[in-house]
């Protein structure tokens, strides 16, 4: 079966050259998660740092911007 969301995104404020964290929940521990924003896969780097521990994934985005959101 695949995996679905248990606790889906939420929506989060954050203000312009700071840090804002995104996180899920799914029924599928360790399910591989793929980050994007419309049609552009997000990787791992300086912008944005991918974690997973178990069922839950987050997404962590650095020196937030205007074109973040």
């Amino acid at each position: 079966l695949p995996a679905l969301f248990k606790q889906e995104l939420q929506n989060t404020e954050a203000e312009e050259g700071g840090t804002a964290t995104l996180r899920c929940e799914l029924t599928k521990p360790k399910a591989p998660v793929e980050w994007r924003k419309g049609d552009t896969t997000l990787y791992p780097g300086l912008k944005y740092e991918m974690k997973q521990e178990g069922s839950t994934a987050e997404l962590v985005i650095y020196d937030l911007e205007l074109d973040d959101s």
